[in-house]
């Protein structure tokens, strides 16, 4: 951000002015003391005549380690996974085109993968830490969850997700094949956030949570 700012020749304050922030935010954010939001990222990329893509293009590119191009399975170990994105899909189609995607438009939160639905709620529930508890810091900020999953079907996960008070905050965003999918409607009435049509899109992705809102960090 700082870099595209200075090449359109841009104080910090007409920046602020420009996207409707708090020069104190501009400030914070180049220097590292703060994230990005989606909300204030589209908003600095109308303000530097860009759109969310190029913006995401401008950022150079994260290091390997904890990026969203990482395949590797979930690590279970305490403390890593704040500002995660947890992605529960066993397809490896499915899987490997959202990873590129989100590395594509170089998204540096690590997205975690559990590939059914019985490895989603163990990583949920903690039950693979040596203490077999996860802390409420240290649950992922988003579940992205197809439905059509083995051990534990999707919609079996978002009923227990939503019922525990530790995790039901946590926003859901259900991945479907088609807008008719029965299970999908289902999983909406039982408490999902939203939907999305897979393949996954990070621009119809990164739209989506703006407009609902979600209060999770995009690194």
């Amino acid at each position: 951000m700082k870099r595209r700012r200075k090449e359109s020749g841009i104080s910090q304050e007409r920046l602020a002015e420009l996207a409707d922030l708090h020069r104190t935010y501009i400030s914070a954010v180049e220097s590292g003391k703060r994230n990005l939001t989606i909300e204030s990222i589209q908003r600095l990329a109308q303000a530097l005549g860009a759109s969310v893509g190029s913006f995401f293009k401008s950022v150079e590119a994260p290091s390997e380690a904890g990026s969203a191009g990482g395949q590797s399975p979930p690590d279970y170990r305490e403390g890593k996974h704040t500002g995660d994105i947890l992605l529960v899909e066993d397809d490896p189609r499915d899987v490997a085109y959202t990873l590129a995607a989100f590395k594509q438009a170089r998204l540096a939160n690590r997205i975690q993968v559990a590939k059914d639905g019985a490895q989603a709620l163990d990583f949920l529930s903690g039950a693979n830490l040596p203490h077999g508890k996860r802390t409420q810091q240290s649950l992922p900020h988003l579940l992205l969850l197809d439905l059509h999953i083995p051990k534990v079907h999707g919609l079996e996960v978002l009923r227990r997700v939503k019922a525990d008070r530790r995790t039901r905050q946590i926003p859901i965003v259900v991945l479907t094949g088609s807008r008719s999918d029965r299970d999908m409607q289902e999983a909406m009435r039982l408490g999902a956030n939203a939907y999305l049509i897979k393949p996954v899109d990070f621009h119809r992705f990164a739209e989506l949570t703006s407009k609902l809102s979600f209060r999770w960090a995009l690194l």
